[in-house]
């Protein structure tokens, strides 16, 4: 069994909102989130913008501190933990982020992009960071002769290329891509995920995969979570989606999905308004106001346990 890389427990990450006479109410940007990444797998993380995706990602990377819950790291608890120790970790944790057109800093070269993470950390002599620098490029599809360019010279997929390769700089264990092809067009989402899986193949890395997009998430994922307003509805084997997942959440995102076939009778399921605001959780299920299969009182009085149903297939849902 391959080791557990990333462990989460009871994770939350609350926000106190200004008020007009002092403190307001509380955002619950990520509320009670348990889950494990395994070296070398790949696990995606969906749900609807504002869902709480990238604050999970956040406090996986420590750059942001939780309000409750652990985060272990290859056994190694990164919650309270000192900042200089710190340091030494964020080497094995890196993020790949959603906009190749902001992620890189307009005034540096590529050279000095890419060398920065070893400047950072203290690594290698100045031949040595070039040397390091031009396999980076090579690894990711661009040549040595871009190294004196700017960011603005480059395409929206070689900028994400570029992107790519900075987070590969120091040779972590795990890679967090946020959104890593939303921006880019579908003919260059493919490239970019197809040298993701290559990239896995030949180093072993672990992905923490966020996308809104369940087709994308089901083209490189082994496993999938579903979040909703801070929450984990569900989380299984890719293969349990193909087949429509279990939660109602789950079943309408896939029924969102366009079908290639135009004459097909399937209707998605529907849903009843809009996701409600992370300050104002609706209690019990968060899904009931929209949930088609909802039952009252129930729904709305108890708080779905968070269970495993069969082998590797967690659902919060009161009837699954």
């Amino acid at each position: 069994m391959p080791e557990t890389l990333l462990k989460t427990q009871d994770l939350s990450c609350h926000f106190r909102l200004a008020g007009p006479w002092g403190r307001g109410p509380t955002l619950k940007a990520v509320d009670r989130v348990s889950l494990n990444l395994l070296a070398g797998e790949t696990l995606g993380l969906v749900g609807e913008s504002g869902c709480g995706k990238s604050t999970l990602a956040r406090l996986v990377l420590a750059l942001l501190p939780a309000t409750r819950g652990h985060i272990f790291f290859a056994g190694e608890e990164l919650t309270g933990m000192p900042a200089r120790r710190l340091k030494a970790w964020r080497r094995q944790i890196q993020i790949i982020f959603q906009d190749p057109y902001s992620s890189l800093n307009p005034r540096m070269t590529i050279k000095q992009i890419l060398e920065e993470p070893y400047v950072i950390h203290g690594l290698g002599t100045r031949r040595e960071r070039r040397a390091w620098v031009e396999d980076l490029l090579g690894e990711v599809g661009l040549a040595t002769e871009h190294l004196d360019r700017y960011p603005h010279e480059f395409s929206g997929g070689q900028r994400q290329r570029l992107g790519i390769a900075r987070a590969l700089a120091l040779k972590p264990r795990l890679i967090v891509a946020d959104e890593p092809v939303s921006a880019l067009d579908v003919s260059i989402q493919a490239q970019i995920l197809n040298l993701l899986a290559d990239l896995q193949s030949r180093y072993g890395l672990t992905y923490l995969f966020i996308s809104h997009d369940l087709s994308v998430i089901s083209q490189i994922s082994g496993r999938i979570a579903v979040m909703y307003v801070g929450r984990l509805m569900e989380l299984a084997p890719r293969q349990v989606f193909a087949q429509g997942g279990l939660h109602p959440y789950t079943e309408a995102l896939l029924a969102a999905v366009p079908l290639p076939n135009p004459e097909s009778a399937f209707k998605p399921p529907a849903l009843k308004g809009e996701p409600p605001s992370p300050v104002h959780v609706p209690p019990g299920c968060p899904f009931h106001p929209r949930c088609p299969e909802a039952q009252l009182p129930l729904c709305r009085d108890s708080v779905p346990e968070y269970r495993e149903t069969t082998s590797e297939h967690w659902v919060a849902c009161h009837f699954r």
